[in-house]
């Protein structure tokens, strides 16, 4: 009879949930960041985090490996997952990996307070249900890729909960709003549309019970978040880039053109909500929630529905192509998906059916991400690049790959260069350029990206997987 008590009493408590999907998610941790997808954009994360180790530790100049013959600075997302690495390797040597463990840590400390958000204003229940289906969203793979994405958005979400903190306690907590300006502007600064959930920080700020004095402190600590926030991206960037001469940042092609390009687009960018966000059940149970917090006029939950959708359109319209083409530009929206679903599964009143959906949902999710935990063989050969290359290259050789604009490859060589298109090297004087810059070598990848390429050029190493030609 204790153990069936501790048991239920376990199993009804969020953190065990937590940190059982915590412990799923290591499965692979340690995995070389060339799963099927996204590996592109992980190495990039990675090999700023590698640069930061091996070249020059100063946090506003990031670099990457792409660059050619430039420096590689240039300008990105504030670089503070990057630097977290840099951090840890200090400690135990540079490894990429460490990237997926830092970020799976941030995000299952970003569901806890995800629940402790929700939880005073819509009851345990449905706070439980919204932050288990958060958890196997689309969170679930990309809590432990090397990403700023779920990790931007749990640091925002616990500066939410701290600055909600500071406005509705009776006391107005200094503490919580110095940890309100420090976890939001951490987070804004590592993800830029992260930012957009803030606009519900509205609602407690124009809650007539909350002192016109503490109101106008948060309003000058939110100001002082904002600085550094609009400095990074739009002046600091851009000098980045003007300066050294390597674009690599996207900000979109302006808001007119991101609203044609999404409504020309439409059926792609909704399936993003409904095929990726939650999968196909987790979203009939956030229509089913939605209909209910209609039905039981919830509006709150309707307020924060609202004004989330239309501060998430800005996002949208502003990437344009960007955010059809792309299936994590919607990972910050899901919270606000996850909490209109957990309020539909808290309203059925008995418990197996709770169980049973929540159980559907998190299947569909966990199965549908099994292939991000996995190594296809077919992408094995990179990792031996850099042992490849150190017979007869030096680290400081530079390269070219014919990976079209992928940075993979070029990461897992361990040097520096460009990335080129089979067209553009089959061409002689893009060739001829290459050399003129100092590139020293060309690097096929023949199952990847060209079978059939074969350059006029001194073979240096050749193998069934790729060809390095010699310039």
């Amino acid at each position: 009879m204790i153990i069936k008590k501790f048991m239920r009493k376990l199993v009804g408590d969020i953190r065990f949930w937590i940190v059982i999907f915590a412990l799923l998610r290591l499965y692979g941790i340690t995995n070389p960041p060339i799963e099927v997808s996204h590996s592109w954009r992980q190495t990039t994360v990675a090999m700023a985090a590698r640069n930061f180790y091996e070249i020059d530790s100063n946090i506003f100049f990031p670099r990457i490996d792409i660059g050619g013959d430039l420096t590689g600075i240039t300008g990105m997302e504030f670089p503070l997952l990057n630097w977290l690495i840099y951090l840890v390797s200090l400690l135990f040597g540079f490894h990429d990996w460490y990237g997926r463990a830092i970020n799976l840590v941030v995000t299952s400390l970003g569901c806890w307070y995800f629940f402790r958000l929700l939880k005073p204003h819509f009851g345990e229940r449905s706070a439980f249900c919204s932050t288990l289906i958060l958890s196997v969203s689309l969170w679930f793979p990309f809590a432990r890729k090397i990403m700023p994405d779920t990790f931007s958005m749990s640091l925002v979400i616990m500066g939410l909960y701290y600055g909600t903190d500071y406005l509705l306690h009776e006391r107005g907590r200094v503490g919580s709003l110095v940890a309100y300006v420090v976890l939001t502007m951490a987070g804004v600064l590592s993800k830029l549309p992260s930012g957009y959930i803030l606009v519900v920080l509205l609602l407690p700020f124009l809650d007539g019970g909350v002192p016109i004095r503490r109101k106008i402190w948060f309003a000058v600590a939110s100001a002082g978040v904002l600085i550094p926030i609009v400095w990074w991206y739009f002046v600091w960037v851009p000098f980045l880039v003007d300066h050294y001469g390597l674009w690599h940042f996207f900000m979109g092609e302006g808001f007119a053109q991101g609203i044609s390009e999404i409504w020309h687009h439409l059926g792609r960018t909704l399936s993003r909500f409904y095929n990726n966000a939650l999968k196909y059940v987790g979203f009939v149970i956030f229509v089913g929630g939605l209909v209910a917090a209609i039905a039981h006029r919830q509006r709150l939950m309707l307020r924060i529905l609202g004004l989330a959708f239309v501060s998430f359109l800005v996002v949208m319209f502003s990437s344009g192509e960007t955010f059809y083409k792309h299936d994590y530009y919607v990972i910050p929206f899901v919270p606000v998906m996850a909490l209109i679903a957990g309020y539909g599964l808290s309203v059925i009143k008995k418990r197996c059916w709770r169980v049973v959906l929540l159980t559907a949902v998190a299947l569909e999710n966990v199965l549908n991400s099994h292939s991000q935990f996995v190594i296809k063989d077919v992408r094995q050969p990179v990792v031996a690049l850099e042992s490849t290359f150190d017979r007869f290259s030096d680290r400081t050789d530079l390269i070219c790959v014919n990976s079209g604009q992928d940075p993979t490859v070029v990461y897992f060589t361990h040097r520096k260069g460009w990335v080129a298109t089979n067209e553009q090297l089959l061409d002689d004087n893009y060739r001829e350029e290459l050399k003129r810059r100092g590139c020293r070598y060309i690097l096929v990848m023949k199952k990847v990206f060209g079978s059939d390429v074969e350059l006029p050029l001194p073979v240096q190493y050749n193998s069934e997987d790729y060809t390095v030609y010699s310039l």
